[in-house]
């Protein structure tokens, strides 16, 4: 599917509502491929399906919605790898420049010990304790830093650490903006993955219940309307059930 074919999807998008928005209950890559099965086991049947009045046109749809998810699921992994890596780095960074905010700050104590007005300005800079508060720690520093510099020369401080603290609070902030931008409830390419996974789950459980309906007394083929993974799923927890019950036996 191309982005222009993407784009002209999202008005289908934006039309799901709050409340009937899904999340993928399986790996979203197993749930195309048994979109893809479920298509070519529906084209197949084609005429039983037409004999109970199915709406045909949900099967015509799959290619599309498919694609869209294909490509959403793209999108978000791509932005997921991002704030990922922006994660690691931000671990990797953040605790030098606590170091250098307490360092400062620890310097300016002394620094201005004698200069009431200062030492209220430095203690005004040091409340809070967010990651947010720290940044903006250091950029406050580097400005009463080059205001006033003198007592900071006289204890031998390298005022280079004024501009490193700017840089820092400048590039972290960034950084940061990127790690809490995963936080957000409303991440733009979560959402739109969680709706083309609901446009695509519309279509797919219509056929579902339809072909089941249809070959009710054919186990062979319902089996293929029925969702391979949750069908093992299921399998798996009565098998894990039952052992857990032998050996509850066993014990008593």
């Amino acid at each position: 599917m191309s982005q222009a074919d993407f784009d002209a999807m999202k008005p289908l998008f934006s039309a799901i509502t709050d409340d009937a928005l899904r999340k993928p209950n399986m790996p979203v890559h197993i749930y195309l491929q048994e979109a893809q099965n479920l298509r070519d086991r529906a084209n197949r049947d084609k005429e039983a399906l037409l004999a109970v009045g199915f709406d045909w046109p949900l099967v015509e749809s799959l290619p599309a919605r498919i694609g869209a998810l294909q490509l959403a699921e793209s999108n978000w992994f791509t932005e997921r790898d991002k704030r990922e890596a922006a994660q690691l780095r931000w671990s990797q960074e953040a605790p030098e420049a606590y170091a250098l905010r307490d360092h400062l700050l620890r310097s300016m104590r002394y620094a201005y010990r004698n200069d009431p007005a200062l030492m209220a300005k430095v203690h005004e800079i040091a409340q809070g304790n967010s990651h947010a508060d720290m940044l903006q720690d250091l950029s406050d520093i580097a400005t009463l830093g080059r205001d006033f510099s003198a007592p900071l020369v006289a204890i031998k401080l390298d005022l280079a650490e004024l501009d490193r603290a700017q840089e820092r609070a400048s590039s972290l902030g960034e950084l940061l903006g990127q790690v809490q931008g995963e936080k957000v409830s409303n991440n733009q390419p979560l959402l739109v993955r969680d709706q083309a996974f609901t446009l695509l789950k519309q279509a797919v459980d219509e056929i579902r219940a339809c072909g089941q309906y249809v070959f009710w007394n054919n186990e062979r083929v319902r089996e293929e309307y029925v969702s391979d993974y949750q069908r093992t799923i299921r399998r798996n927890a009565s098998r894990k059930g039952q052992d857990s019950g032998a050996a509850t036996g066993d014990q008593a």
